[in-house]
């Protein structure tokens, strides 16, 4: 990106032991911005920041991040919590008809956002969701509860899917997301998708 460098220096987050990539950016006067991208989090400031005042934004904006991670993870609960919410999509958007057996939290899914299994109906969602806006998460969801109805990604699957309000801007907000973790990792193979 012209205008932005970057800090190799890769700073330690304290609470995940992700890794803190800085980009300085010449087009930058006064905003800061912290994200998550491909498990690090990076923190964009003015190229004129001092060091110290570097030092300070970093770990304000670290900070701030992590309160609004883990806010986000209490207000989406646990599994019992996921699988109360699953249920509850299903009778507004799908008429009850999708019934999950389980619906869980996973850390290893990476390429996926989620995932279905129709034959025991258990439903996975990927634990990186949890940072994500609660329409989003529910997309995902309903996504996969479709599953529970129609296995494959036909018209009649997309339809039922539609029936979520706020499905394309979820849809939208995904592949914003597949995009910055594309254009950030340049050359790497595999980017997150919903294909099951």
């Amino acid at each position: 990106m012209p205008g932005t460098t970057r800090d190799a220096a890769a700073l330690p987050e304290p609470a995940d032991d992700d890794l803190v990539e800085v980009r300085r950016s010449t087009r930058r006067r006064r905003t800061v911005t912290a994200y998550r991208e491909m498990g690090r989090t990076v923190v964009l400031i003015p190229a004129a920041f001092s060091p110290a005042e570097e030092q300070r934004w970093v770990a304000q904006m670290v900070a701030k991040l992590q309160v609004r991670e883990e806010r986000r993870k209490r207000s989406l609960g646990g599994d019992v919590e996921l699988l109360a919410r699953a249920r509850a999509l299903s009778t507004a958007h799908l008429d009850g008809l999708a019934e999950p057996t389980s619906v869980r939290w996973v850390d290893n899914q990476h390429r996926r956002w989620g995932s279905c299994t129709p034959a025991d109906r258990a439903i996975r969602l990927s634990s990186r969701l949890r940072s994500m806006p609660e329409y989003v998460v529910d997309y995902v969801l309903v996504h996969e509860l479709v599953h529970l109805l129609e296995p494959g990604h036909d018209d009649r699957f997309w339809a039922l899917v539609a029936r979520y309000p706020r499905a394309e801007r979820a849809r939208g907000f995904l592949e914003g997301v597949e995009l910055t973790a594309t254009a950030g990792a340049a050359g790497q193979d595999g980017t997150p998708d919903l294909d099951d």
